[in-house]
């Protein structure tokens, strides 16, 4: 089903990037909600990227599209030994909980003019994973990265904004809009890694992972192109 999916979305990200009418993206800060923002309690970062079929007009205020967004919500550093062989030769290791996700997007906007109030719809999935990077602590090059732990949510969600007129007539781009929006999203049940549920004991390397919804409300700064 992942697979079918993911190649669903593959599909008709390539479909939209070749019509798209609209293009947008912004800076996200996400709050965890419920059961999630009891075992993560601190904001996520990252970005978020949409396109649509068609400009929603008076005419035809709706639209259809894509959305895919990046998060990071949780980050560790950390100096080891490189291995209990060699245990006076230090790496830095950082681990990083990320979560990915990819949505089909319904937005509704009937105005026109310089501000345009706008409703949107979601539904799609996410991808929830832990991965760890290694790095030399003199070069700050990385040498070695392996993902820890990883699952799948289903996750649907209605957002809200403005956007505020910028600019028009840029060449091909019709109008450019600054665009701030809030969003609230449902995540069904996942298995993940927080800060604090990974530990090496006796060269061995222990997961504790949490299980929950993974609601999400998320605040969103960007722009948005109109062609």
């Amino acid at each position: 089903m992942k697979k079918l999916f993911s190649t669903f979305i593959v599909i008709l990200l390539s479909a939209i990037s070749l019509n798209a009418q609209t293009v947008g993206g912004s800076i996200i800060l996400g709050s965890p909600q419920g059961d999630f923002r009891t075992n993560v309690d601190r904001l996520g970062y990252g970005l978020q990227f949409h396109g649509t079929l068609w400009s929603p007009s008076k005419e035809r205020p709706f639209t259809i599209g894509l959305n895919i967004g990046y998060m990071v919500y949780g980050e560790v550093s950390e100096r080891r030994p490189l291995s209990e062989f060699i245990p006076d030769v230090t790496v830095e290791v950082n681990r990083t909980n990320n979560l990915a996700n990819f949505h089909l997007l319904m937005q509704v906007s009937p105005f026109t003019g310089t501000v345009r109030p706008y409703l949107e719809g979601l539904i799609g999935g996410a991808y929830i994973f832990t991965t760890s990077e290694v790095k030399s602590t003199s070069t700050q090059l990385p040498f070695a990265e392996s993902t820890n732990w990883d699952d799948f949510t289903w996750s649907y969600g209605a957002g809200a904004g403005f956007l505020f007129l910028i600019s028009k007539d840029l060449g091909e781009v019709k109008d450019l809009y600054l665009d701030l929006k809030a969003r609230y999203v449902y995540g069904t049940e996942a298995q993940y890694l927080t800060e604090n549920d990974v530990r090496v004991v006796g060269g061995r390397v222990l997961y504790f992972p949490r299980k929950s919804k993974t609601d999400l409300l998320t605040f969103h700064i960007g722009v948005v192109a109109y062609f």
